[in-house]
């Protein structure tokens, strides 16, 4: 697999996914905010399949 996700990419999806996910355990938004673990795995794992599809990478070379 690739490393297609760049440091502020890989901080900004962990982060904003941790934040749906923590609303979602509460209640404050709706059960569909569980999808945020792609997020949080894509950001772990460096690779996301949109970038890949789409030949977009946030890395710097």
């Amino acid at each position: 697999m690739k490393v297609n996700v760049g440091t502020i990419d890989r901080v900004l999806r962990i982060t904003s996914g941790v934040i749906i996910i923590t609303f979602t355990a509460l209640g404050m938004i709706s059960p569909w905010g569980w999808l945020a673990i792609g997020l949080i795995i894509s950001g772990v794992i460096r690779n996301c399949t949109l970038y890949s599809l789409l030949g977009i990478n946030t890395c710097k070379r």
